[in-house]
């Protein structure tokens, strides 16, 4: 190989792993906002609904009171009380999981647990709990989803990790997130190596969501593309 050549390949890296960070970048921010989401859509809401059905049942409503406790530590971003609680006076996520993981509360707790994790670098017990969550929102499944993902890729499991971004894109199926979880996907194969995969990754992302996206992920689309073709030999 070239010198020239070589250079070009590490700028090549290089120009992916900032594409991740800007990925994981945009998680940050808007994370916390689709959490509140959940919370407002799921636990309220949900948590009505399942009041009213589970009236007679008293392990729904304690599982309700102590997902409340541990959301305010959540809110503040303390997020190892809000996995662990304080002993004698809440529960935390995991505990919530543990004594009511049956309950629509105890659901949510899992996703709650799975970020927390995620958070404390805990990325194990994070795909534990985001694998046991179940959701059919459009938002928080395919984020627990791509959450998994993002997982794997600090355990060094690319392979895992695309796997779960084009999942995640698969499930959302939609404008907003799917193409964030293909472009995602496709950066990952280029980590790995896989031009092929990356450049179908882009393609769809140029062919299904090009009118949707905004300006500066358009311009980027098209280096990718450019970018896997040029290591393709086209």
């Amino acid at each position: 190989m070239s010198n020239k050549e070589k250079t070009t390949q590490d700028e090549g890296l290089q120009n992916v792993e900032s594409a991740l960070n800007r990925t994981e970048n945009w998680f940050e921010k808007n994370q916390k906002i689709i959490i509140i989401i959940f919370a407002a859509i799921v636990v309220i809401a949900l948590g009505i609904i399942a009041y009213v059905k589970f009236v007679q049942q008293p392990k729904n409503r304690e599982a309700m009171t102590e997902l409340y406790k541990a959301e305010f530590a959540f809110a503040e971003d303390n997020f190892e009380l809000a996995l662990n609680g304080i002993d004698g006076e809440y529960s935390g996520f995991a505990a919530i999981v543990e004594d009511y993981g049956r309950t629509p509360s105890g659901n949510a707790a899992r996703y709650y647990a799975g970020v927390c994790c995620m958070r404390l670098g805990q990325y194990e017990d994070a795909i534990t709990y985001l694998e046991g969550f179940d959701s059919d929102d459009p938002m928080i499944g395919p984020m627990a989803v791509a959450l998994i993902g993002d997982a794997n890729m600090e355990l060094g499991d690319n392979e895992k990790a695309a796997k779960h971004y084009v999942e995640a894109a698969d499930k959302a199926n939609n404008d907003y997130l799917s193409p964030l979880f293909l472009i995602k996907a496709g950066n990952t194969y280029e980590l790995m190596g896989e031009y092929q995969k990356a450049l179908d990754t882009y393609t769809r992302v140029q062919e299904d969501y090009y009118s949707v996206l905004e300006r500066n992920d358009k311009t980027n689309i098209e280096k990718y593309i450019k970018r896997a073709e040029m290591h393709l030999g086209k």
